[in-house]
């Protein structure tokens, strides 16, 4: 085992029960941890790191797959430092949120290649998920006086599908095991580095949190509508910059004409740069021939049987054999010595995470409103970010089996969450672009995590997955 000992030691206990404990029902806290020391010795968005970076770092090649928690994937990931179940003990939901001293359920192993009920993950489903109620009090939320505690996920998973408290608890609570995903954990986290506090940008539904990872806002989008399919999406985003700063890019583009690849989100693009937008295949041909633009944007494919994003209902196992198929492509090319792979996803999709979301700062002045299941009416102010995801940062310059904790805002020298728009912050610092957006601008920076000297010892190939059982 590979893991680095540095940040949280996990408890090594097992979460497999599901029996109720009142102690672990108890609420979660507000992220407490703290900066890890950096690895390599560089301050975050110093001159140091940042020209070390700018030397090491040519070719960056940015992947978002779909809708996944970090507990419901690396929930069973038995690592020292992880922050997840297998490590931390259960974490549990009522049955029923009114009655907290009711029955409960808990996390546990459980082997969904495919989720029949996609869990729900819009604005006002994630306020039920993380508040117990669809409309809660922005301004309580605000000054601390209601604060989220993930308690309302199997509850939400019944209300939506009328399933039983059991099966819900099933699809929502459960996590994978090492054995199931072994592309993820025997290369990946003990090769590479594993963030433990990555959010999605809003706690909303893929869209929405794709434009805000591209252009650090969604432009006061908070459901998948339909400007996102014509190209009315009218700000700007990191096609554009890289454009106006000579950086090549392309977005390639797997979704199969299921839906607008998310290049052609943007006015400007299909205006300017529709040639930039290439079928999938081309990247690994790309990869492979050492011809990669200096940035390139995947899409997956999205989102039932048969796609690779791990979008409900496609399958944990495909969207394995995707990262593989990248990475091999990345790392047996002529690229891999100087190339940054960031392997993330979009939002979590309605799993369960037992880490409260924090607060954010407001990209701009634009709200959303949309009218919960149950008739309430809500405002959202983009305020505060979504659920916790898991990220990966795949280079040859990466620390090894590193569990990266809290980053540190920018702005304000604070203990801050890394979330999609420090992608951004982290591209500005590596090709010298503005902050598109004041949530950019607080975004912790991840340029410190590149070493000074390239390793010689990361695979030459993933572990391939194995087929799950299929529900």
């Amino acid at each position: 085992m590979k893991a680095n000992t540095t940040g949280l030691l996990g408890l090594l206990a097992t979460a497999t029960s599901i029996l109720e404990d009142a102690s672990i029902f108890a609420p979660r806290a507000a992220v407490s941890a703290g900066v890890n020391p950096p690895p390599f010795g560089y301050k975050a968005g110093s001159p140091a790191s940042v020209g070390n970076m700018k030397d090491k770092i040519k070719h960056v090649v940015w992947v978002l797959l779909e809708n996944r928690s970090f507990d419901n994937i690396l929930g069973g990931v038995n690592r020292p430092g992880l922050d997840n179940p297998i490590n931390n003990g259960n974490a549990c939901n009522p049955v029923n949120v009114s009655d907290p001293n009711g029955a409960t359920l808990c996390t546990r192993a459980k082997d969904f290649d495919s989720v029949l009920n996609d869990p729900d993950h819009s604005v006002t489903g994630n306020n039920f998920e993380f508040y117990g109620q669809f409309a809660p009090s922005d301004a309580a939320i605000q000054n601390g006086t209601l604060t989220p505690t993930n308690q309302g996920f199997v509850e939400k998973q019944v209300i939506s599908y009328g399933i039983s408290s059991e099966l819900a608890a099933e699809q929502v609570l459960g996590y994978y095991d090492e054995t199931e995903i072994p592309t993820l954990v025997s290369d990946v986290v003990d090769d590479f580095t594993t963030f433990n506090y990555w959010f999605s940008c809003i706690p909303g539904p893929t869209n929405p949190n794709r434009a805000c990872a591209l252009s650090g806002t969604s432009d006061g989008h908070g459901t998948n509508d339909n400007d996102f399919e014509t190209a009315s999406i009218n700000v700007n985003s990191i096609f554009e910059t890289a454009s106006s700063k000579g950086i090549s890019w392309f977005n390639y583009d797997g979704t199969n004409g299921a839906f607008a690849p998310d290049a052609l989100f943007y006015t400007w693009t299909e205006a300017n740069a529709a040639n930039n937008i290439v079928p999938i295949e081309n990247f690994f041909q790309d990869a492979y021939l050492g011809v990669l633009p200096q940035l390139s944007y995947l899409n997956p494919s999205c989102c039932g049987t048969n796609t690779n994003s791990m979008h409900p209902t496609g399958n944990v196992s495909y969207g394995q054999v995707f990262v593989k198929q990248i990475y091999d492509a990345v790392r047996q090319g002529p690229h891999w010595s100087d190339t940054l792979l960031v392997v993330t996803y979009d939002e979590s999709g309605g799993f369960h995470d037992h880490v409260p979301s924090p607060l954010a700062v407001r990209p701009d002045n634009l709200t959303y409103t949309e009218t919960a299941e149950d008739g309430q009416v809500y405002t959202f102010t983009f305020d505060r970010l979504g659920g916790r995801m898991p990220t990966f940062l795949i280079s040859s310059f990466a620390p090894q089996g590193y569990i990266e904790n809290m980053g540190t805002n920018p702005e304000t020298g604070a203990t801050e969450a890394y979330s999609a728009t420090s992608v951004l912050k982290t591209l500005g610092l590596l090709w010298d672009f503005d902050d598109f957006t004041p949530r950019v601008s607080n975004s912790p920076s991840f340029d410190h995590l590149i070493g000074p000297t390239m390793r010689n010892n990361a695979p030459l190939t993933l572990t391939p997955p194995l087929p799950l059982n299929a529900v």
